[in-house]
């Protein structure tokens, strides 16, 4: 039986004990009274109706908005949590893996985003035969707009 209306249950529940727990102003939560907060209920909204409706869909978009909000709360309340622009590909490979753990499919795209990413964020300078990789990274670092232009477009040109 598929619940139709289950995300917007889960999603009512979480951003209502969120306002709750403000209200309460408990001393031991007050890290959480934040906006990551509400990414972080959006993103296991997303993940339980998918694991209760046995609709995986939206697994990869929970995981992204979760990991986006576990992030961005670690950032703000946390000296020694990573702030590294390799973190996002990170969460993105991460995400692949999750889909694949129900789908079967993003394997091999959810690995390789990890594998670069951890090599990206743990190394401090890559071998010589790794200084290619600092061309690529400035390059997309001062064009990476434009790639998300051409992205948006070519899925919306695209033919089912």
């Amino acid at each position: 039986m598929k619940k139709q209306n289950s995300f917007a249950g889960y999603l009512l529940i979480g951003i209502g004990a969120y306002f709750l727990l403000r209200e309460l102003k408990l001393p031991i939560i007050t890290d959480f009274y934040s906006w990551p907060t509400l990414l972080i209920v959006i993103g296991l909204a997303l993940l339980i109706h998918s694991y209760s409706s046995k609709d995986y869909q939206n697994l990869f978009s929970g995981t992204i908005v979760l990991g986006l909000g576990i992030h961005f709360h670690g950032n703000e309340h946390y000296s020694f949590w990573i702030d590294h622009w390799a973190i996002y590909p990170l969460i993105v490979g991460i995400a692949f893996i999750v889909r694949y753990l129900k789908t079967k499919t993003g394997l091999l795209a959810g690995t390789i985003l990890i594998g670069v990413s951890l090599l990206l964020i743990f190394s401090i300078r890559l071998p010589a035969w790794f200084d290619w990789i600092y061309i690529v990274i400035n390059f997309i670092e001062s064009f990476w707009p434009i790639l998300l232009i051409g992205i948006g477009v070519y899925l919306l040109r695209k033919k089912k």
